[in-house]
């Protein structure tokens, strides 16, 4: 029996969208809602947060392939550090414009129209925010949740590490994960 869409993994359905495109509609569909509401609280504006989920997506389809599950199923970790990049270098892009407009003295182009500019402020304690996070974790969570994403080791050596099974090891990251990604879902920036 096929499994739906809301049974798959994230981990499956982007493995399944390599031979069937469309398969990563279900992975957008997961995530797009979510994505979009950490944009508008980070940037304020509706067509920024439009813009950079859907330049996050474009990321993600462009990097499937080398996608590698590293937190037992969930591709959150990944989309949102692939949404905590493209929100910096997008920083970065406008104080470089900003900076070499100042330079050769020239004004803006209105080419941009009404559209939102990247400010530094939309990064404005995200790194706290990931920090706060995981501190609020409980210890054995923050603990397995570090070592598995940040350290990238395998289940089996965590579990040798922290004294437990890898069972137990997949349910402190899973756990883990899913409060970190519920927090920094509803975090205020």
């Amino acid at each position: 029996m096929a499994r739906t869409q809301e049974t798959r993994s994230d981990a499956e359905l982007i493995a399944a969208s390599l031979a069937d495109p469309n398969v990563f509609r279900d992975f957008y569909d997961r995530y797009a809602e979510r994505l979009y509401s950490f944009f508008l609280r980070r940037t304020g504006s509706s067509d920024a947060a439009v813009d950079l989920t859907a330049e996050t997506f474009a990321q993600a389809w462009r990097g499937r392939r080398s996608f590698r599950d590293r937190a037992g199923g969930s591709a959150g970790p990944w989309l949102f550090t692939i949404a905590r990049r493209l929100l910096i270098r997008s920083v970065a892009r406008r104080r470089l414009e900003l900076k070499m407009v100042e330079r050769l003295q020239v004004e803006l182009s209105a080419r941009n129209g009404e559209r939102v500019s990247p400010e530094p402020s939309w990064l404005d304690g995200i790194d706290d925010d990931i920090q706060a996070a995981l501190d609020q974790l409980p210890r054995d969570q923050r603990q397995a949740v570090e070592l598995r994403v940040l350290e990238e080791l395998s289940y089996s050596t965590i579990a040798e590490r922290l004294g437990c099974t890898t069972t137990a090891v997949r349910i402190r990251v899973s756990r883990g994960l899913a409060t970190v990604r519920s927090r920094m879902e509803g975090s205020q920036g």
